[in-house]
């Protein structure tokens, strides 16, 4: 299928740079925050501040974790993912910036990734910084928490799942192993600043290239909306490809309301 315009405007600019977010793996089953109109189609995340500052909501949040995560583990990249693992194949692709934390962009063979919310495959010591793997961390919770596993829950964003638990005080947290520590996973929560090195990276990238694409997000999260507005402030060309409202429709070169795996299959 693909779009004309959006290969006419790949085709005609030689360095882009790339933002994606959810719309990406919705085609993975992993589900997205917002519909159409950009807001929220559930409750928002927990916040950083919840999260470190109460530990009920940290075992509702690994309790939902330890079920959702069962599928978040297994997800693969759809045709979105390799699509653009093609462009950076092509030499097209100054940098891809994600605001997905399930590293499916590498696993479709991407290299030149930032993960500007980090990763949920790892889990980060808030004591003394120590990152462990995610996989490792669930073992442990199973064997904690027997039988949880099997509650029934539905898919949410994030390897998050939505339970019919509603008492979650018997599920048991472990502290980390090498010094007691609150263990968290390793991304950026809402309410947390995403770390500078990132960011710098990612705008040195945006000087560097000619274009920008944008692929699967909303935009209203400030932490990709700022590419966007330094974009435009530069005088490049962005390129949006998105169901519904993005926040910098206003300001857009092109926008294509497709699927995205549709809108990119010239690739």
């Amino acid at each position: 299928m693909g779009n004309s315009e959006l290969e006419d405007f790949v085709g005609r600019h030689r360095r882009l740079f790339i933002l994606t977010g959810a719309g990406c793996s919705t085609g993975s089953g992993i589900p997205d925050y917002r519909d159409a109109d950009g807001h929220w189609k559930r409750p928002q995340p927990v916040m950083f501040q919840a999260f470190m500052g109460s530990p009920a909501t940290r075992q509702r949040y690994w309790a939902r974790s330890l079920v959702g995560w069962q599928h978040f583990g297994g997800a693969v990249p759809n045709e979105t993912h390799r699509a653009l693992a093609r462009l950076e194949e092509a030499g097209k692709s100054e940098l891809l910036v994600t605001q997905n934390v399930d590293r499916l962009h590498q696993a479709a063979g991407s290299i030149g990734v930032v993960d500007l919310h980090g990763t949920l495959d790892r889990v980060r010591c808030m004591g003394c910084e120590r990152r462990t793997p995610r996989e490792a961390l669930q073992m442990q919770l199973l064997r904690l928490n027997p039988g949880w596993i099997d509650s029934e829950a539905a898919r949410a964003p994030d390897g998050d799942a939505d339970l019919i638990h509603t008492d979650f005080s018997s599920f048991i947290v472990p502290p980390c192993g090498e010094c007691g520590g609150i263990l968290k996973p390793d991304v950026v929560f809402f309410g947390e600043s995403v770390p500078m090195d990132r960011v710098i990276a990612a705008s040195h990238a945006l000087k560097a290239a000619d274009a920008m694409l944008v692929v699967g997000s909303s935009l209203m999260v400030y932490s990709g909306f700022r590419f966007v507005q330094a974009a435009v402030q530069a005088g490049k060309p962005v390129a949006v490809v998105n169901l519904g409202r993005t926040r910098a429709d206003a300001i857009l070169t092109l926008k294509v309301e497709q699927p995205c795996a549709d809108a990119l299959a010239f690739l």
